[in-house]
C-alpha cells in the first residue's frame, strides 16, 4: 500500500494546526513563510522532493524573459504541474493571479496547474477550451475540517505517484462531460426549449404544450453529479463511458451556448422580480489595488461611473477598462460579471459573488428529482 496517503493525512493536519494558529492570533506571515510553514509541508507529503533540481525548482523560468512560476515540478525532467502560491492572508478570487499562471503553461505546453494560498487549493486544467472559470476543477481548503476526507483525497491527485498516471486527465473527463449536461440541461429548462416542450408532450398523455409549460415553471429540477469514487488509484469505466474521446467540448455554435451558463440568458432584472435582489444594491470588486464600485438600479440596470449598462459584464468590462484600458480592437475588456462583481449579504459583511444569486435563482427553478414508482 502506498504510503503517500497517511503522509499526507498527518502533514494536513499539522498544517491544519498552523493555519488555526496563525489566524487565532490575526498575524500575516507573508508568501515566503506560507511557503515554508504550510505548502512545503504538503508537496513533501505528496512524494516531490523539493531539494532535487530534476524534480522541483522555485521561480521557474523556461526562458529569462519569462514571469516565474512559484512551483515547477517535473517528472523525467519535464514540466507536469505549476503551482502559483499565494500568502495566507490573500483571498485566491482575483483571476490575474491564475489567469497568467495557466497562460504560462499552455504556452510551456502543462496541462494542470494549483493557485493556493496554503489553506485553500484550486486546481485548474489549463488545456481545458473554456474560459478561465471552467477551466476549475477542483477546490478544496486544509482549514474545512468537515470535508477533511475530500481534502486528503483532492491533493492525494498531486501526488508524484499519481501524476504519473492519468487519473486527473479521467476526472477532468467525467467532470467536463457532467458539468455540460448539467449547463445543457438547464438553459433546457430554464429557456422552455421546444424539443423538450414536445418531447414531453409526447410522452406524457393527455397534457398541452403550455400545461407542460406552466408545470415547469412550477417545478424545482435539481441536477447532482456526485464526484466519481476513485477504487485502487483508477476510475471505474463506467464514469467515463466506453470510448476515450478528446477533451474538448463539441463545436457546434449552439451546443457551446448551452454548455455556457451565460447562455442561459439569466438577467439581473430576472433576479429582481424573484426577489433574491432589492434594489438598489451595492456591488464591488477590488481590482489590481483599485476598489470599483456600481449600483444595481430597480430597472435592472447596472451603474458605474455615472452611465447605466444593461449588464453585469458590461458594466464589469468598462469597470476593468477604467483601470486596464481596452485590449486593441475591443470596447472594453470581456468579463464576466457574474463571477467579477460582488456583493454583501444581508447577514453582514460576507462577501460573495453576483454568482450565487443567479444559482439560487436556478435553485428555484429546479425540481428534485425523484425515483419513478
Amino acid at each position: 500500500m502506498s504510503q503517500v496517503r497517511p503522509a499526507l493525512s498527518n502533514a494536513i493536519d499539522v498544517v491544519r494546526k498552523r493555519i488555526q494558529q496563525i489566524r487565532d492570533r490575526k498575524e500575516i506571515v507573508g508568501e515566503q513563510n506560507t511557503k515554508a510553514a504550510l505548502i512545503d509541508p504538503i508537496l513533501t507529503a505528496l512524494g516531490w522532493d523539493l531539494q532535487e533540481i530534476d524534480e522541483s525548482r522555485r521561480e521557474y523560468r523556461r526562458k529569462p524573459q519569462d514571469n516565474p512560476v512559484d512551483y515547477a515540478l517535473f517528472l523525467n525532467r519535464t514540466e507536469t504541474l505549476f503551482i502559483e502560491a499565494k500568502s495566507l492572508e490573500r483571498d485566491l478570487t482575483d483571476r490575474k493571479w491564475i489567469s497568467q499562471n495557466l497562460s504560462y503553461a499552455t504556452v510551456v505546453g502543462v496541462r494542470w496547474c494549483v493557485l493556493t494560498n496554503g489553506d485553500e487549493y484550486r486546481i485548474y486544467n489549463s488545456h481545458a477550451p473554456v474560459d478561465v472559470e471552467q477551466k476549475l476543477f477542483r477546490s478544496v481548503r486544509i482549514s474545512d475540517t468537515a470535508n477533511a476526507n475530500a481534502a486528503v483525497d483532492t491533493l492525494h491527485l498531486l501526488s508524484k505517484d499519481q501524476m504519473q498516471g492519468r487519473l486527473l486527465d479521467e476526472l477532468w473527463k467525467a467532470h467536463f462531460i457532467d458539468g455540460n449536461v448539467s449547463r445543457t440541461i438547464e438553459a433546457m429548462l430554464v429557456n422552455e426549449d421546444p424539443g423538450l416542450i414536445r418531447l414531453l408532450c409526447k410522452k406524457t398523455k393527455g397534457v398541452t404544450r403550455s400545461e407542460v409549460r406552466a408545470s415547469l415553471k412550477r417545478a424545482k429540477i435539481r441536477i447532482d453529479f456526485p464526484v466519481p469514487a476513485i477504487v485502487g488509484g483508477t476510475l471505474p469505466t463506467s464514469t467515463i463511458g466506453g470510448k476515450r474521446e478528446k477533451d474538448s467540448p463539441p463545436d457546434s455554435a449552439a451546443t457551446r451556448r448551452q454548455a455556457d451558463p451565460r447562455a442561459l440568458q439569466i438577467t439581473v432584472g430576472n433576479l429582481i422580480q424573484a426577489g433574491l435582489i432589492r434594489p438598489p444594491l451595492r456591488i464591488e470588486r477590488k481590482y489590481r489595488d483599485v476598489h470599483l464600485t456600481a449600483m444595481v438600479r430597480q430597472d435592472g440596470k447596472i451603474e458605474f461611473d455615472g452611465q447605466a449598462y444593461d449588464s453585469l459584464s458590461t458594466a464589469g468590462g468598462m469597470a476593468r477598462k477604467s483601470v486596464i484600458d481596452a485590449p486593441s480592437g475591443q470596447a472594453f475588456p470581456q468579463t464576466n460579471g457574474w463571477k467579477f462583481w460582488m456583493y454583501s449579504d444581508e447577514g453582514g459583511g460576507v462577501m460573495r459573488e453576483m454568482d450565487y444569486l443567479r444559482q439560487s435563482y436556478l435553485e428555484q427553478r429546479r425540481l428534485r428529482v425523484m425515483p419513478m414508482a
